[in-house]
């Protein structure tokens, strides 16, 4: 069992992770309605056809109203890469218009003024959002504390012990935010994810090169219950 192991320290991740892949790259900065369209399109497909499916869109549609106003096939054509086109199209119509109707104006920018589990509860009452895509407006854009946990945060937080065994991905977002100093939730999320692509797969991690391995319940545990070679 990985809780009969210590867990390393949220500090001592962050700046081991650091020491071995150097300091992450920040992101693009995009005001928050784009951030959240461009983080709904992002949802169960790859980096590179998010960005072309965000891409098609704004090309085809300059302007969010123009968005608003288009037949739904339309802007599901435009982001037809990015998959899933026909579920997300009227989602992000949706949303847009919820967006006007609340805030008098198609965009996101008074919410930068209200505490943050404020935010988070108005981004999580848009339907389709939920607290990961809210966590990613919040942080990459409104540069508000938030940890978005996605596959590789979630997979690499369960391995080193940081939150308990099998615990579920939004409430490891909790607990990680929870732990986290604030000046660390941003380039630690993007340090995990390194780390979860590069080493930390989810089939045959790269345990014996990976840096946290004398420290990682989950190697120690593998190491102790693995035959030793004859």
């Amino acid at each position: 069992m990985l809780s009969d192991y210590t867990a390393p320290s949220i500090q001592t991740v962050h700046e081991t992770l650091l020491g071995y892949y150097g300091a992450p790259q920040i992101k693009p900065q995009r005001p928050p309605l784009d951030e959240l369209v461009l983080t709904i399109l992002s949802q169960n497909t790859a980096d590179v056809n998010t960005a072309r499916a965000y891409q098609n869109l704004t090309d085809t549609f300059p302007t969010w109203q123009k968005v608003v106003e288009a037949p739904t096939e339309t802007v599901a054509e435009a982001i037809r890469i990015g998959g899933l086109a026909n579920i997300k199209a009227p989602r992000i119509q949706a949303i847009l218009r919820k967006v006007l109707k609340d805030q008098g104006e198609l965009s996101l920018n008074a919410l930068t003024k209200l505490p943050p589990q404020e935010i988070k509860s108005y981004l999580t009452s848009l339907k389709g959002v939920g607290p990961k895509t809210a966590a990613c407006v919040m942080l990459f854009s409104m540069h508000v504390p938030a940890m978005p946990v996605d596959t590789h945060v979630h997979r690499v937080a369960l391995r080193l012990g940081l939150v308990p065994e099998k615990m579920t991905a939004e409430k490891t977002q909790e607990l990680l935010e929870e732990a986290t100093p604030s000046e660390l939730y941003y380039p630690l999320h993007l340090l995990m994810i390194q780390h979860g692509r590069t080493l930390c797969h989810a089939r045959n991690p790269e345990c014996s090169t990976c840096p946290l391995q004398t420290m990682c319940p989950f190697h120690l545990y593998l190491r102790k219950t693995q035959p030793s070679p004859a």
